[in-house]
């Protein structure tokens, strides 16, 4: 198995063309182990030059009451009051650990995206 570090954008192309070709192939056959060292590698090449920053809380929440199709009712027992909610909506008022705690149980929002700093827009 001839496989080298993927250092430049050319390097980065070819195993995805390489990996497109592999996609089909049995895991434990060769082909197969060299799709995930390929796979592997084009993952931690683009976590370094591709990294993905983490959603502002506020969006974070939008997006998950959205998905869910919640309302601000639906929001009251992990924030509080629907003017609460509103002011968190809105950035008018950060979240607290309290909030951010039982928005991550409630919602299953990841924790990180929730206590990031974030100021309004």
């Amino acid at each position: 198995m001839d496989i080298k570090p993927i250092r430049t954008k050319t390097d980065h192309k070819r195993a995805l063309k390489e990996i497109e070709s592999l996609m089909m192939a049995k895991a434990g056959t060769p082909e197969g182990d060299r799709l995930d060292v390929l796979a592997t590698l084009v993952e931690a090449y683009e976590k370094k030059h591709y990294p993905i920053d983490l959603p502002d809380p506020v969006e974070a929440i939008k997006f998950r009451m959205d998905q869910s199709g919640l309302t601000v009712k639906d929001l009251e027992p992990m924030i509080g009051k629907p003017n609460r909610v509103y002011e968190i909506l809105n950035h008018s008022r950060p979240l607290t650990l309290a909030m951010i705690r039982r928005l991550h149980t409630g919602l299953g929002i990841p924790v990180e995206s929730l206590i990031k700093e974030y100021s309004p827009p």
